[in-house]
């Protein structure tokens, strides 16, 4: 009889391998699920849907855009400087005017009968200050007259007195004649001595008086040139050469002293106006740059004045051209400018898009090499102007991103393009 076989048991089955390779499927399946699936939200996109740049190394400068309108760089306003109705107007708005030159006139009657009142009151007191000096001057021909005769009676009492004094002394005349003769020569000399101490106080009185009258009469006359100048100035005329502008006043209208009429425009060219938004106020500056394009050139102009008044948002500079102006602008024109807050350096940059509204310039979406899909990058945005962003952080040179609107992506991590 013969011995059974014993079959040995086969330790790696086909089922057992195949069930250990389904688990370790399985497990993996999971650990992928777990670990390394992409759990990034997504958005399947239409490529050509969307504007994408190319991030650039270059040279960067900040400006932002201003709108400047044409000013004439000097103007001078012409104020009616006295009050009146229009009589005569002899130019017209625009025209060009040399100094000098009559615009228009205005007539005040109660004005020149007021100067008639006071150029006759002037004249009568002119008169009086003028008699006034003559009668000084005949007060020193008075006393200079006086003199001349004490100096005389002074002569005939010296004769006098030495006659009797030598016949005195021969005992001819009484001791009474000779003493008289004494007494009168001592008189006289003592009212010579009086009268010329008197011509000496007048004098020194008249020449204080005289200098007072004029100087009195100096003011009166000043007083009556003042008078006829403001009567002069009912003729309103050109302060200095230029253009004539905001002129429009009508014969018979009635215009108050101090009153706007015009203006004129001098000839040395124009300045800008432009309004600034308030948040630059403290970046603008006397001497900042700003330039624009007209007509196929480049034309520089720098701040010469900032007007510091915030008015709804904005404020106000003047700017006066460097060098050569076009010479086809015009009173009025508007021109866009650029204010450059900056010279020109290298740095990192990235076009305007829409994009910047939704991110703030935070992050941006920044498309993989294969360009089969773009992910959510953080960057950081510093200067800017109209054309480019400046990229301080999270993006390199050559990189493209998607600068578009991403009003619809809802901040999805991942865009795939279909």
């Amino acid at each position: 009889m013969g011995m059974d076989k014993v079959i040995e048991k086969k330790k790696w089955t086909t089922k057992k391998i195949l069930n250990i390779v389904g688990i370790s499927v399985f497990v993996i399946f999971i650990i992928w699920l777990l670990f390394f699936r992409d759990k990034s939200s997504k958005l399947y996109i239409d490529k050509s849907q969307i504007s994408i740049a190319t991030v650039l190394k270059d040279k960067f400068q900040e400006f932002i855009p201003i709108d400047g309108v044409v000013f004439p760089r000097n103007t001078i306003y012409i104020d009616a400087v006295q009050g009146g109705f229009v009589e005569k107007v002899y130019v017209e708005d625009g025209d060009w005017l040399e100094k000098g030159d009559t615009i228009m006139k205005l007539a005040n009657a109660n004005m020149e009968l007021s100067l008639m009142e006071q150029e006759t009151r002037i004249f009568e007191a002119i008169n009086n200050l003028q008699n006034t000096k003559i009668g000084l001057e005949q007060n020193k021909f008075y006393r200079q007259k006086e003199i001349v005769e004490l100096e005389y009676q002074i002569d005939q009492a010296r004769v006098d007195f030495g006659r009797k004094e030598k016949l005195f002394q021969d005992d001819v005349i009484s001791k009474k004649e000779y003493e008289d003769a004494k007494r009168e020569n001592d008189f006289t000399l003592k009212q010579l001595d009086i009268s010329i101490k008197l011509k000496k106080l007048d004098s020194i009185s008249a020449v204080t008086r005289s200098r007072q009258i004029n100087i009195t009469m100096s003011r009166m006359q000043d007083n009556l040139h003042m008078l006829r100048a403001n009567m002069e100035n009912l003729y309103v005329k050109a302060p200095t050469d230029g253009q004539l502008s905001s002129f429009s006043v009508e014969i018979g209208e009635t215009k108050s002293a101090g009153e706007h009429l015009g203006q004129i425009d001098m000839k040395n060219g124009f300045k800008l106006r432009a309004n600034i938004d308030e948040r630059y106020i403290s970046r603008v500056y006397i001497g900042q740059e700003a330039s624009f394009d007209f007509a196929g050139s480049s034309y520089s102009l720098v701040i010469g004045k900032i007007y510091t008044d915030v008015t709804n948002g904005s404020f106000q500079v003047d700017l006066y051209f460097e060098g050569e102006q076009p010479k086809q602008i015009k009173r009025g024109q508007t021109l866009q400018l650029r204010l450059k807050f900056s010279s020109a350096t290298d740095a990192i940059i990235v076009k305007r898009g829409g994009f910047f509204q939704e991110t703030g310039g935070n992050w941006i979406y920044v498309l993989d090499p294969s360009e089969d899909f773009a992910t959510k990058r953080k960057i950081k945005i510093g200067r800017q102007n109209t054309r480019f962003y400046e990229v301080m952080e999270g993006l390199e040179p050559g990189e493209k991103v998607i600068i578009s609107s991403y009003d619809s992506f809802g901040e999805k991590e991942k865009l795939v393009f279909k």
